[in-house]
């Protein structure tokens, strides 16, 4: 009975060591040049163990995919919870995303660029978490519009349109390194925020 894998002694450690590993595997193959064989080295665990979190290769991909997404949406809600309601928050979750996928580049290309033509699965998970963050950001200009910062504006498009426009600088930059994150933010931010009407040199 010695190959019956066991329940592991810290189940939630060794989670957490499969999806680390998982990544820089996927990160360095790709996801069709991902082995498990390879996650198992990578984890110092089993493919036993790996089973008993994850049913298969797409399932783990997508844990990953899902723990970025979680990640991205503590901070930018530990962010805007030190500002009032209004366009203050809405800057703050912009700069916190962008800051996050400058912070953390290897999820971000999982999510952005290797998820891309994989499969319905994939899309349906990418377009799940578009349209998360899209309604995040669409309830801080809701809340904008409301305090009066910013005149009524249809803040469903223009919260898919933004996001849009940090995909595409996000995904150059996770392609080729340029531009880096500080000169995204410094540069895009203010061009999202003059879209609606917000101008932050008045003050």
């Amino acid at each position: 009975m010695n190959d019956v894998p066991s329940i592991p002694r810290d189940p939630e450690a060794t989670k957490s060591r499969i999806l680390d590993a998982a990544l820089d595997v996927f990160a360095n193959k790709g996801y069709h040049d991902a082995r498990l064989d390879e996650i198992v080295e990578e984890s110092h665990t089993s493919k036993g163990a790996i089973y008993f979190h994850f049913p298969n290769k797409e399932r783990l991909f997508l844990a990953l995919v899902d723990q970025f997404a979680d990640l991205l949406e503590r901070r930018v809600t530990e962010a805007i919870t030190q500002q009032e309601a209004g366009m203050a928050r809405v800057r703050v979750a912009l700069e916190t995303c962008l800051d996050t996928f400058g912070r953390y580049r290897r999820p971000a290309k999982l999510l952005l660029v290797q998820a891309v033509g994989l499969g319905a699965a994939f899309e349906n998970k990418r377009n799940e978490i578009n349209n998360r963050f899209a309604r995040l950001i669409e309830t801080y200009l809701q809340e904008a519009i409301a305090v009066g910062d910013i005149a009524p504006v249809d803040t469903e498009v223009v919260a898919y349109a933004w996001m849009g426009a940090m995909y595409g600088v996000i995904i150059r930059w996770v392609y080729t390194g340029e531009p880096e994150p500080p000169r995204i933010l410094q540069t895009l931010l203010p061009v999202l925020l003059r879209s609606v009407g917000f101008e932050e040199d008045g003050d």
